[in-house]
């Protein structure tokens, strides 16, 4: 009868000790594992991260349409392109270049 009585401690002691076990692993893994409370963070982040790049790229994407609508639609925009990027110019203007001239020619101010 003792030793009966011994053998059913230890094993309700073996089974706490597996229970606690099972349960300190199970609440290890929901708070580091990939769907655990560090994964639901690093989620959360890179989520802002990506709605915040998708925000910027939409303002962007906004800014090149309406720069593509003034090229087709707008002449003065189109001038205006053409005097920065090709150096075009009117009929009947001059263009003048001027080149600066190092001071250290020797030249006296």
């Amino acid at each position: 009868m003792i030793a009966e009585t011994r053998l059913r401690k230890s094993v309700k002691r073996l089974v706490r000790f597996g229970l606690v076990w099972v349960g300190a692993a199970i609440a290890v893994a929901g708070l580091v594992g990939d769907r655990g409370l560090a994964g639901v963070w690093r989620a959360r982040r890179q989520s802002q991260e990506l709605t915040r790049q998708i925000h910027q790229l939409r303002e962007e994407n906004k800014a090149l349409r309406e720069t593509a609508r003034r090229l087709r639609e707008d002449p003065a925009t189109i001038e205006d392109l053409a005097r920065r990027e090709l150096g075009l110019i009117r009929p009947g203007e001059k263009l003048f270049i001027i080149r600066d001239v190092p001071t250290s020619q020797g030249l006296s101010p």
